[in-house]
């Protein structure tokens, strides 16, 4: 994440939080919860408000999140009732920990370049046949918008990122409209990725 985009989330924490904090995401969840273990642990990478987060704890999920902002972790820590830890994708360094890996909208701010690294991360901290969930814009360029760095994907520029790993097996990939309101032109690009045991 850019010094710009890290700085546009601390000082908008409270704003941004407020206008995710409503946002029905229950399609999404429909799709990622079936496949996690019951009680299994998720981490919700990149987790804004802990809307998701906090979502899966109340259903019985264990739950750990974090995210790069430090004001945004802060009220995401309140929300959510247990600590978020302030880092950034590239700290992530768990091995074979997570039954799943939930990360809406927030590899967007990933540079196109430093993606094939964060993928590998996530596939590492997964555990064998956990699932990864990851949502970009939809399109194929990297672009400046209000202050903030944007990576979007399309489906083949997804699956070439997958194809780098053979533990990582792309199970679905879907589009969806953006269910803020006023924001329904907007499209976005949804995959779930499982990490299959060792070759």
């Amino acid at each position: 994440m850019t010094n710009s985009t890290l700085a546009y989330y601390n000082q908008n924490a409270k704003c941004f939080s407020d206008s995710t904090l409503n946002v029905d995401m229950s399609a999404l969840y429909a799709e990622f919860l079936p496949l996690i273990t019951p009680q299994g642990h998720i981490l919700d990478a990149g987790c804004g408000s802990a809307r998701d987060a906090a979502y899966f704890k109340q259903q019985g999920f264990i739950v750990s999140a974090f995210d790069a902002s430090e004001q945004l972790a802060a009220l995401a820590s309140d929300h959510l009732q247990q600590p978020v830890e302030v880092k950034t994708f590239q700290q992530l360094a768990d091995k074979n920990h997570y039954d799943g890996i939930w990360c809406c909208a927030s590899l967007l701010h990933i540079p196109k370049n430093e993606l094939p690294q964060t993928f590998l991360k996530l596939q590492n901290a997964l555990k064998p046949n956990g699932i990864l969930y990851v949502s970009f814009k939809y399109g194929r360029q990297e672009r400046l918008h209000n202050g903030r760095k944007f990576t979007d994907l399309n489906e083949s520029g997804l699956r070439a990122l997958v194809n780098k790993y053979k533990q990582m097996q792309l199970v679905k990939y879907w589009q969806s409209v953006d269910q803020r309101p006023g924001r329904e032109s907007e499209v976005w690009l949804n995959a779930l990725i499982k990490k299959e045991t060792a070759l």
